[in-house]
């Protein structure tokens, strides 16, 4: 089991030297109990099998406005090893996305036993994602251009993600490097960057009674190597338990901490903001949530907001393990 622990760290760690294309796009959908779709070290870290669906439509009134659709399930294997899948769909304008992620994640128990949490776990996506451009409306009206022949494009490539969690009683911390190996896609012109690592950090803590209100705030940052773009939410979200399920909610605000907006000229970055309420509602095995996120600041396109529904069942749950508000993990 030592050579077997050494062996996958070494592995993760090499990973993380290469580079990869932007795939799945995080949004706030992570916080209705799916940490899993931003990192796969969360694969078969709970007492349940996961399923999943998503759906998030942005600017309804808007021709062609950005849709994502994923369904992800993760399960455990065995006593420390996870796995899992996440399919997904991503439509934004003329560009559209389409590709699966596999996750194998490993977990290491440091607690004597099994009443205290004191877990940390490994996980690495293998992606693979068909990228296709519709340039079929680009040359109407005889405009001609070099770039542009009028087809719709299509490629098909892989990438990886990787990254580490800790679970220690009511705390947990995650960090994921996002797209670490290199690879270009040749539909867009050749000053694309082949490098769109993103790297990933989120923490938080649970209090409170368990029979009356868990609060958990927490906070996920986001930081792009070529823009230099960085992200910051800061989440608060709170549970109430009853007999046969839970009630829960929160808030989260997003706003950008500075990035290169033309890499070029060094230009100034405007001001991006998001308020999300969100609200879902546990009930046995099953689980829904909906995310409203509204826009403002610098960065606005039109008033229109962008509307999100979680549904999600649980399945093959074991007893809960851990004697600590956990939800994510019991």
């Amino acid at each position: 089991m030592c050579f077997k622990n050494i062996f996958f760290i070494t592995v993760f760690f090499i990973s993380m030297t290469s580079f990869s294309q932007e795939g799945l796009a995080v949004y706030s959908d992570y916080l209705s109990d799916n940490y899993y779709l931003i990192h796969p070290s969360m694969a078969g870290a709970a007492n349940c099998d996961k399923i999943r669906l998503t759906v998030r439509k942005q600017w309804i009134n808007e021709d062609k406005a950005p849709g994502l659709q994923t369904l992800s399930y993760n399960t455990r294997v065995g006593d420390r090893s996870g796995a899992g899948i996440i399919l997904f769909n991503d439509q934004n304008g003329y560009h559209s996305q389409k590709g699966a992620k596999l996750t194998f994640a490993h977990h290491i128990m440091f607690s004597r036993d099994e009443i205290d949490l004191d877990q940390l776990s490994f996980g690495i996506n293998a992606g693979f994602i068909q990228a296709q451009l519709d340039q079929t409306g680009f040359l109407e009206g005889g405009i001609t251009d070099p770039i542009i022949d009028g087809s719709i494009q299509s490629e098909t490539y892989a990438n990886f993600d990787a990254g580490a969690s800790y679970n220690f009683l009511n705390m947990y911390a995650h960090v994921t490097i996002k797209n670490v190996l290199e690879t270009r896609r040749k539909i867009y012109t050749e000053f694309e960057t082949d490098n769109l690592r993103k790297y990933l950090l989120s923490s938080g803590y649970i209090f409170g009674d368990r029979d009356g209100v868990l609060w958990e705030p927490s906070f996920l940052l986001q930081f792009t190597e070529k823009s230099k773009e960085k992200l910051v939410d800061l989440n608060l979200k709170a549970y109430k338990n009853f007999d046969n399920g839970m009630l829960w909610g929160g808030l989260s605000y997003r706003t950008n901490l500075g990035f290169e907006s033309n890499i070029f000229n060094k230009t100034p970055s405007p001001k991006l903001q998001y308020i999300t309420p969100i609200v879902g509602i546990n009930y046995e095995n099953l689980m829904f949530a909906y995310t409203y996120s509204a826009v403002s600041g610098d960065v606005k396109f039109d008033n229109g907001a962008f509307h999100q529904i979680t549904l999600g069942i649980n399945l093959s749950c074991r007893k809960e393990k851990y004697d600590c508000h956990c939800p994510g993990v019991n």
